[in-house]
């Protein structure tokens, strides 16, 4: 099982150190950042599976910085703050929080809480191989695209696993039916064509603008290395 890896957003470092302390004994990869500036960035170059944010960090409100991850990122957040009030904890839920933990909080209750949400979202457990804007879950059979779930069929799907696998390596049409099709022979090379277009048309739903799958006249069909 790939270890989780978590994003605490918190300014406080006695905080901090207390949750990545309480977090890293309970088996999870951590990293910490005291300002919300950063986060997308983080989010468009690494693998995050859970994301603990404070609410009153110096440079945004968390309840804005969630509004602008949940328009790229489906990951789990978790809110932290020193308000109780039931009007912030419904605010947070209704655009996009996991859960929402009040301080002071005891570190047990805090990690209980991340292994409840990593449960429900089944991040960091069943990971095969990465690119660094595409995971994929072999056992749910889901490829998530900037953290967002694409809706693919069979083809569709076994044509982006093969891909990820092996990010910058170029498929002939023949590779791919090989490898993505049940009976190769009785489908045309062009059925690869009409499946990548789909598959394009899928992620820039997410992402406009950007395509992350190459075409190789006369060759076939590869994944952009940092794709």
């Amino acid at each position: 099982m790939t270890k989780p890896e978590i994003l605490i957003v918190e300014d406080e470092p006695a905080i901090t150190e207390t949750i990545q302390y309480a977090l890293e004994t309970d088996g999870c990869q951590v990293r910490s950042v005291d300002c919300g500036g950063v986060v997308l960035d983080i989010l468009r170059a690494e693998e995050i599976d859970l994301i603990i944010l404070d609410i009153g960090l110096p440079d945004v409100n968390g309840i804005e910085l969630c509004r602008q991850i949940r328009k790229e990122s489906a990951v789990p957040v978790i809110f932290l703050t020193a308000r109780s009030d039931e009007v912030d904890r419904v605010v947070g839920l209704e655009i996009g929080g996991d859960d929402y933990v009040v301080k002071p909080f005891s570190p047990r209750e805090l990690t209980a809480r991340v292994r409840a949400v990593l449960r429900r979202s089944g991040a960091g457990s069943s990971r095969g191989p990465k690119s660094a804007l595409f995971t994929i879950d072999k056992e749910r059979r889901q490829i998530c695209y900037h953290g967002i779930p694409l809706d693919l069929s069979l083809y569709e799907y076994n044509i982006l696993a093969v891909f990820i696998g092996r990010p910058g390596q170029v498929f002939s049409r023949d590779q791919l039916m090989e490898r993505a099709w049940e009976e190769p022979d009785a489908s045309m090379d062009r059925t690869v064509d009409a499946h990548i277009k789909n598959i394009r048309a899928k992620v820039k739903l997410i992402r406009p603008g950007v395509d992350p799958i190459i075409t190789h006249r006369g060759i076939g069909y590869s994944l952009r290395d940092q794709a």
